[in-house]
């Protein structure tokens, strides 16, 4: 369901678990975190409108494969890499939970920045028919993060509206947006696949999509070291960790000019960061009793409820349990392939259904979502205001997925650029007792670098084949 964050569905059904056991009661919670991770593919792929905010990055290329027809293998390459991962980073979890979880205690605010700024930089990679453009429809959103109280104690463009002292909602903000473009594209349609051959629903071609999976190594185990290791980081987020993913990719790829229009290395940069990320989150949380970020924290709730402290006393005193829920989460991927490949085939089936049909329901499961983040209407009211947002930007051309990231990073730039001048005392020389700082801007600076040099490439090349065909 649009606009359903996966730590909204697992405060839902924490309830449950009250009369549970501890470990039944995880298995449960823990379930529910696998299913969410690979959940909001879904209408990313066929919709064009990301379940969560971590699902993002899979709209740029999965849901191009849809309008050629390819939902079948979009979905599958999304379902196969993201289970995949998510078993390579619980073997990995299991080798080395505890040295793993210790690296974070390293990791300060100056670090975090820095990736903010990394995820900013990939701005070029989404692409834009006008550079002005996109640098404003990006600075909008940054300015639009920016609203509400930040952690100095300032108080910045809220009109006197209680509502968005904590800021905007970042989950509306990004659904209205997107949202904008799909009301515009379904309204002039009949199917969301004009072709009627297209909208066939194979269980042989989902599979299909499955096993070519495995013929793209090099992107899976990039988007599994991404994924790891940013989503150890507190308050990353796989949001961030599945565009890092996605923008390395495609400057690591000879056929970057392809991304956007239906490459499935894409959805599969996308999806693996995201599924190997939950590791990274599970890893901090059990040795540092640290949450990642909202699901993760309902999974501490839960600990807590049973008297368990997560942290370095229970690696101490109670390996076995850690042992036990990171096992769980094993077999849990290897069920998610199972029941995600039913799941996805009877999913399929909504190109089949005309878009009138299709167009009010999902609008509708988009503002029940919504409402669900916080029981007020100020969510389906900003889901509205920047829905008119999305669409004059779509009437003049500016890049929606610009000022998305803007949102999504904006408030984590500021935020962390505040502690970093707070903590070095707005000294340049604090960047050189970081070495783990040093290295994130040597990785960054490196990625920018190629990604320049990769695109002049393919300019001097394009020329020469026009100059080629000329002749």
């Amino acid at each position: 369901m649009p606009g359903v964050a996966i730590s909204v569905t697992m405060a839902v059904v924490l309830p449950l678990t009250l009369q549970m056991d501890l470990m039944p009661s995880l298995v449960f919670l823990t379930s529910v975190y696998t299913g969410g991770v690979f959940g909001g593919s879904v209408p990313a792929i066929l919709m064009n409108i990301p379940g969560t905010p971590a699902s993002y990055a899979t709209t740029f290329d999965g849901y191009p494969m849809t309008l050629k027809g390819q939902h079948n293998e979009a979905l599958g390459y999304a379902l196969f890499s993201s289970t995949l991962c998510c078993i390579v980073g619980y073997l990995l979890l299991l080798l080395v939970v505890e040295p793993m979880a210790h690296l974070v205690i390293k990791v300060g605010p100056l670090e975090m920045l820095i990736v903010a700024l990394w995820g900013l930089a990939l701005l070029g990679s989404l692409g834009s028919e006008y550079v002005t453009r996109g640098f404003l429809a990006a600075a909008l959103g940054i300015l639009i993060s920016t609203v509400g109280m930040n952690t100095a104690g300032y108080t910045r463009g809220t009109l006197g509206i209680s509502y968005l002292l904590a800021g905007v909602s970042p989950i509306a903000a990004m659904i209205g947006l997107l949202a904008a473009g799909q009301l515009l594209n379904l309204a002039t349609k009949d199917y969301l696949i004009e072709v009627e051959k297209g909208r066939d629903v194979s269980l042989r071609r989902i599979l299909t999509g499955c096993r070519n999976t495995l013929k793209h190594p090099a992107v899976l185990t990039r988007g599994t070291i991404i994924g790891i290791i940013l989503g150890m980081v507190p308050g990353t987020g796989s949001a961030v960790t599945n565009l890092i993913s996605y923008a390395e990719t495609k400057r690591a790829s000879k056929d970057s000019a392809s991304f956007g229009k239906g490459n499935p290395k894409g959805v599969i940069a996308a999806e693996s960061a995201v599924a190997s990320g939950e590791s990274g989150s599970m890893a901090t949380m059990l040795a540092l009793g640290i949450p990642g970020h909202g699901a993760v924290a309902v999974l501490l709730a839960a600990f807590t409820m049973h008297n368990v402290v997560p942290g370095p006393s229970l690696v101490r005193n109670q390996m076995d349990l850690i042992y036990a829920i990171i096992l769980s989460n094993l077999f849990q991927a290897v069920a998610l392939l199972g029941v995600g490949i039913l799941f996805i085939y009877a999913a399929s089936h909504v190109v089949r259904v005309r878009s009138r049909y299709v167009l009010p329901v999902v609008f509708a499961f988009a503002i029940m979502g919504i409402y669900s983040v916080d029981g007020t209407t100020s969510g389906p009211i900003t889901m509205f205001i920047f829905t008119l947002l999305g669409v004059a930007m779509i009437r003049y051309r500016y890049p929606v997925s610009a000022t998305v990231v803007g949102i999504l990073l904006g408030r984590m730039l500021e935020t962390q650029s505040i502690l970093t001048h707070q903590i070095s005392g707005g000294s340049f020389s604090y960047v050189l007792e970081r070495p783990a700082a040093i290295v994130l801007m040597a990785i960054m600076a490196l990625s920018l670098v190629s990604t320049a040099l990769s695109k002049r490439r393919q300019s001097r090349r394009a020329q020469g084949e026009n100059a080629a065909a000329l002749s």
